[in-house]
């Protein structure tokens, strides 16, 4: 696989994203669906958004790992929030912990929803190539 980053400019770094990812020749291509702070026995995290975004994150290295692709390689990386203020002032570094931790240069949105499922305000949603 080759990976191409494309950033007009360098602002978006210290926001740990690039503006666009090439990816040529491929072995495959990971789409996982949206993972938030659900427990291994499926009951949905009450905890502070914070902390729910901690085990959303476990969650997602988990997919990724056991579907034999590997986080640094995610490309595209979705963030659904029912408060992006929330998530930029309580949050946001330890979503910078989990980018400089696998080494990743991903395209991000981050969006602000009404509602997730339950008690849930944070989920992550991920291309990953190899």
């Amino acid at each position: 696989m080759k990976k191409r980053i494309i950033n007009p400019w360098t602002w978006q770094e210290e926001r740990s994203y690039v503006q666009a990812v090439e990816v040529k020749e491929t072995a495959g291509t990971l789409y996982c669906a949206g993972q938030a702070a659900v427990h291994a026995d499926g009951t949905s995290s009450n905890a502070d958004m914070r902390t729910q975004l901690g085990l959303a994150i476990q969650n997602l290295e988990t997919v990724i790992s056991e579907a034999g692709y590997e986080c640094h390689n995610i490309v595209r990386l979705t963030v659904y929030t029912t408060s992006s203020d929330e998530f930029i002032k309580n949050c946001f570094d330890v979503f910078q912990d989990f980018v400089a931790k696998h080494g990743m240069k991903q395209v991000v949105t981050l969006m602000q929803v009404v509602a997730l499922y339950e008690t849930l305000n944070v989920e992550l949603e991920a291309t990953v190539v190899k």
